[in-house]
C-alpha cells in the first residue's frame, strides 16, 4: 500500500456548512442598534405652516372679436363701432379681471394702415393680450 501525502480517507479540514451563528450574531446587534436610533433620528421640531388650497383655478378669460372688413369698416363683436367708440370699448374692456384677450381678424384686402390704428388703439387701451386671426382656405 503506497502511502501519498495528498491522499487521504478522512477530510479532517474540510467541512460542508456555513457556520450561521456569527451571522445571526451580527443581525441581532444590528438589530438592537437600529432600534435603539431610530427614536432618536424621528425627533422633529413641531412647525405650524400655513395651509394652502391645491385646487386649479381654471378661469378663462373672455374673448373680444374684432374684426376689420376689406372697406375699412371696424366690428367689435360683429356690430359696427366708429374709431372714438372703439377706444372706449377698449378702455373698457381693459379694466376687466381677468384681462379679456383681443382677436384681431383682418380681410385680406384692408390696408394694413388701419390694422396698425387698431393695434395702436388697443395698446393705448391698456390691452395687453392680443391675437390675430387667420383663415387660410379663404382666398
Amino acid at each position: 500500500m503506497a502511502m501519498s501525502p495528498f491522499a487521504s480517507d478522512d477530510d479532517d479540514g474540510l467541512m460542508n456548512e456555513i457556520n450561521m451563528t456569527p451571522l445571526v450574531d451580527v443581525m441581532l446587534v444590528l438589530l438592537i442598534v437600529f432600534m435603539v436610533t431610530i427614536p432618536v433620528i424621528r425627533h422633529a421640531v413641531k412647525i405650524d405652516l400655513p395651509h394652502a388650497s391645491s385646487q386649479k383655478e381654471d378661469t378663462k378669460p373672455a374673448q373680444i372679436n374684432i374684426s376689420i372688413e376689406a372697406d375699412g369698416t371696424v366690428l367689435w363683436d360683429g356690430s359696427a363701432v366708429n374709431d372714438d367708440a372703439l377706444k372706449t370699448k377698449i378702455a373698457a374692456a381693459a379694466q376687466q379681471q381677468p384681462q379679456p384677450e383681443l382677436h384681431l381678424n383682418a380681410d385680406r384686402k384692408v390696408a394694413y394702415e388701419k390694422v396698425a390704428q387698431v393695434m395702436s388703439a388697443a395698446q393705448s387701451g391698456g390691452l395687453t393680450k392680443l391675437g390675430f386671426v387667420t383663415d387660410p382656405a379663404r382666398h
